[in-house]
């Protein structure tokens, strides 16, 4: 597949994980039913969920295509995993950041639909200290985007081995990344994602700019190291960087 259409997928894909994600937060999590009815909201589990299945749905549907990496640290975990080419990364991370802002741009065109809208509620940002929704110090979150991050790119480098039943790798990769915002809400609206962290910060713009580089530099670490884990300790050679899906080959199988 040439890299023009593997990096549009990237940019598709991330564009639907901002958009599912960070909109749930931002659109569903405290919704009012009115009167008599109080907070209906999904909350952080709905949140989580919502993440989850973008991830889940997107590796099902462009798998094939890019891998469905959706997240510059993943892409720098395959490659550390030497699962992944160093001459696709500029692409693929380029895709992935403008996906992300075109996702977050669309859904600033539908919040700001009600009066209720404030981008001083954060607008699904990431932040720590007075910006952790549950006041975490800067040392939690980053203690947290780091292992978070590790056990999520560890998790697609075994769920995407040969020997790893490929129907059920999206499956397995979404429902980590739910587990992971079932975690880590609390401690910083979980990012493990930079393109995730940078498009509502730029919207927000202020403290979000401030702090962001926390969720640009440290799942950045987390996945580096997991993939230099799993090369050490459970490669036996070179794979494909793709995520399997359901009767779709892989590349050594064709």
């Amino acid at each position: 597949m040439p890299l023009i259409k593997r990096s549009a997928a990237e940019f598709i894909g991330t564009f639907w994980l901002v958009l599912g994600g960070v909109g749930a937060a931002v659109l569903a999590a405290k919704f009012s039913g009115g009167p008599g009815l109080g907070n209906i909201g999904i909350g952080f589990v709905g949140v989580a969920l919502a993440f989850g299945l973008t991830v889940l749905t997107m590796a099902y549907a462009f798998g094939p295509i890019s891998g469905a990496h959706l997240n510059p640290a993943v892409s720098l975990g395959l490659w550390a995993g030497r699962r992944f080419p160093t001459s696709d990364l500029v692409a693929y991370i380029g895709a992935q950041l403008l996906g992300a802002i075109a996702g977050a741009a669309v859904l600033y065109a539908i919040a700001t639909g009600t009066s209720s809208f404030s981008l001083s509620n954060g607008f699904g940002a990431n932040g720590y200290g007075a910006h952790s929704p549950g006041g975490y110090s800067l040392a939690s979150v980053i203690v947290t985007e780091i292992v978070m991050t590790f056990f999520f790119v560890l998790i697609i480098h075994g769920a995407t081995h040969p020997r790893a039943p490929k129907a059920l790798a999206p499956l397995a990769i979404g429902l980590t990344l739910t587990l992971v915002h079932l975690v880590s809400i609390p401690v910083d609206n979980t990012s493990v994602n930079p393109a995730r962290s940078l498009a509502p910060a730029l919207f927000v713009r202020g403290w979000t700019l401030s702090q962001l580089w926390v969720f640009i530099v440290f799942p950045i670490v987390g996945g580096v190291v997991a993939g230099l884990v799993y090369r050490a300790f459970f490669e036996t050679g070179e794979l494909p960087a793709e995520i399997p899906t359901a009767g779709a080959p892989r590349e050594s199988e064709i």
